[in-house]
């Protein structure tokens, strides 16, 4: 499992304990007492780190290797899931993921970026990152959503819409714009969860929803730091620095009124228990559906509309 710099306590407390089991199970050694102190030492190093984290770290642990992604959350929530593909006019973008899938029956359309796990699958899905077919089809899910009545679910994780020539030429922008338009629009309640990194448009074109949650250790931003600082300092050696002016980790957005709530990870991220997080989720998402289905479907778009319409407007009141 990777390590991060700031984890290194951790980590050397864990090789302690399990040298010591090594001993105890190799030997006649009773190590119980040692085990139990370096558990409970473990334990509190953890707690330690994860409670002072920086805006960067929170980045670092949002782009930690063995992460949950879209599927391992669909596959850990849903049931029966269907994968639908294609946006019926280029081709089938596997940077972006949908389909239909059930919660204790009852129905959801689902949609996300997807990231690879190695190299192979990484060039596949394109990093997360969608071209315009992407959105396209996530758009189309989102309307088959609304035709059949059904709520909508979107998992973001991307560091960015692809920024490749050929996407722009095939109509980056206007597929982005096109989907933040339509998703305000949307009878249907729509619940989105920031399960990585929510970088620019590219985290938008599927962000627009009645209720948006951020993981705990996840960021939510209009640029990387590691962009802002090459634009401002012309080098990505002030990331760490960027990282805190954005502004960009849960707790901040949450501060900012720019989402709806912090779904809290295991201790040091959702990697070291995927269950856990994919319970809370679930959770979340079935009292955000309980909520949104006692409205109209004309009041559950307005008030839509109104919560984004309402993000950095202020009143500046004249002085004397």
């Amino acid at each position: 499992m990777s390590t991060f710099d700031f984890e290194k306590p951790i980590a050397e407390l864990e090789e302690q304990l399990e040298k010591a089991q090594q001993i105890a199970e190799k030997g006649k050694v009773d190590m119980s007492a040692s085990i139990k102190e370096l558990e409970d030492n473990i334990l509190k190093t953890k707690k330690e780190v994860y409670k002072n984290l920086t805006g960067w770290q929170k980045v670092q642990i949002s782009r930690h290797p063995d992460r949950p992604y879209t599927l391992d959350y669909i596959k850990g929530i849903f049931d029966d899931f269907v994968e639908l593909h294609g946006d019926r006019n280029v081709k089938d973008d596997l940077a972006m993921v949908g389909g239909i899938g059930s919660i204790e029956g009852k129905t959801y359309f689902i949609v996300g970026q997807q990231k690879g796990r190695n190299t192979k699958q990484r060039q596949m899905r394109n990093f997360g990152m969608a071209n315009p077919e992407g959105y396209r089809k996530a758009l189309r899910l989102f309307k088959l959503a609304e035709k059949f009545n059904k709520p909508i679910v979107t998992f973001i994780d991307t560091p960015g819409a692809s920024p490749g020539l050929e996407a722009e030429e095939r109509g980056q922008g206007e597929a982005i714009a096109r989907n933040l338009l339509e998703m305000s629009k949307l009878k249907v309640p729509v619940i989105c969860f920031i399960i990585g990194e929510g970088a620019s448009g590219g985290a938008l074109g599927i962000g627009v929803g009645d209720r948006v949650y951020m993981l705990e250790y996840t960021w939510y931003s209009v640029i990387s730091p590691e962009s802002c600082s090459s634009i401002l300092w012309r080098s990505w050696d002030y990331k760490e620095k960027a990282a805190d002016a954005l502004n960009l980790t849960a707790d901040d957005m949450l501060k900012n009124g720019l989402v709806d709530g912090i779904v809290k990870e295991p201790l040091g991220g959702a990697h070291n228990n995927p269950e856990e997080i994919f319970a809370n989720v679930k959770k979340e998402i079935k009292k955000a559906t309980k909520e949104l289905r006692t409205l109209e479907p004309h009041d559950l778009m307005m008030q839509r509309i109104d919560k984004f319409s309402n993000m950095g407007v202020f009143n500046e009141e004249a002085t004397a």
